[in-house]
């Protein structure tokens, strides 16, 4: 059995080796290609994934693998490692910083640890649920702020929202203290150390929410789909993080108002 200490060590590895294996690529030449959705895949994910999925191979030969790119290998049955190589694609290729690195490890279908790297800025955010979680090694927490007309919300796909939800979207819109609109993974970090209450998600994929929510909740907050559901492979992708279950029912109130 892999203790909890060295599944940190090993997440702690694999960031760095997929952080290296990203610069490498930022701000360069990158070669395009365009999935059946659109979203753009570029050299960068594809090379970042293939080191990762090398690694756990080696470390966890009897682990699955579930990656953006590569697709999901049979392992044991009870532990499966999600990656998301570069979330934030379009930010990459664009030579935007806030691109991330997303790994999540399961036991059982449950998320148990979440790391997110943000290799440009150096960063990286750990989370093992009972563990607590942690800046470059720094312990970090969630803020107290309980009430939505006190907080920092976050909008992430603001624009999708808006599209298939115009009625949440102009709730969303008078919600908060203050609000910013965002894309991908950075801003629930930035809500795991504090400085964000919250964030309302929408259209992601497992690999997207999935190293996300054991980080959060070890850092103290909350983090479910719109009907307050725990976050699993087959999670329909539209999300809420939260620093205090106060500030988290406010927001799932707000996201399931009757127009």
């Amino acid at each position: 059995m892999v203790t909890p200490d060295a599944l940190t060590e090993h997440a702690k590895k694999i960031a760095d080796i997929a952080s290296e294996s990203a610069m490498h690529f930022f701000r360069g030449s990158l070669g395009i290609e365009f999935k059946q959705d659109e979203s753009p895949v570029t050299q960068a994910d594809k090379a970042v994934e293939a080191e990762v999925r090398t690694y756990l191979k080696q470390h966890f030969p009897g682990h699955g693998i579930f990656g953006e790119e590569h697709g999901q290998e049979a392992g044991d049955g009870r532990h499966m490692w999600v990656i998301d190589p570069i979330d934030g694609t379009r930010s990459f290729l664009s030579g935007h910083p806030l691109f991330g690195f997303l790994l999540a490890h399961l036991v059982d279908g449950r998320p148990r640890l979440g790391l997110v790297g943000m290799p440009a800025l150096h960063e990286t955010y750990l989370g093992v649920v009972g563990n607590g979680a942690s800046l470059n090694g720094r312990p970090i927490e969630v803020s107290h702020t309980t009430r939505l007309d006190h907080s920092v919300l976050y909008v992430n796909e603001g624009d999708k929202i808006f599209c298939d939800h115009p009625d949440l979207f102009n709730r969303l819109m008078n919600a908060g203290q203050t609000r910013r609109f965002a894309y991908d993974c950075y801003p629930h970090a930035l809500l795991a150390s504090g400085h964000v209450d919250a964030v309302v998600d929408y259209d992601l994929q497992p690999y997207d929410y999935l190293a996300l929510s054991p980080l959060i909740t070890a850092a103290g907050g909350v983090m479910t789909d719109w009907h307050g559901h725990a976050l699993a492979l087959d999670s329909d992708g539209a999300v809420v993080s939260a620093a205090t279950p106060e500030l988290h029912a406010e927001l799932l109130d707000l996201i399931n108002a009757e127009k």
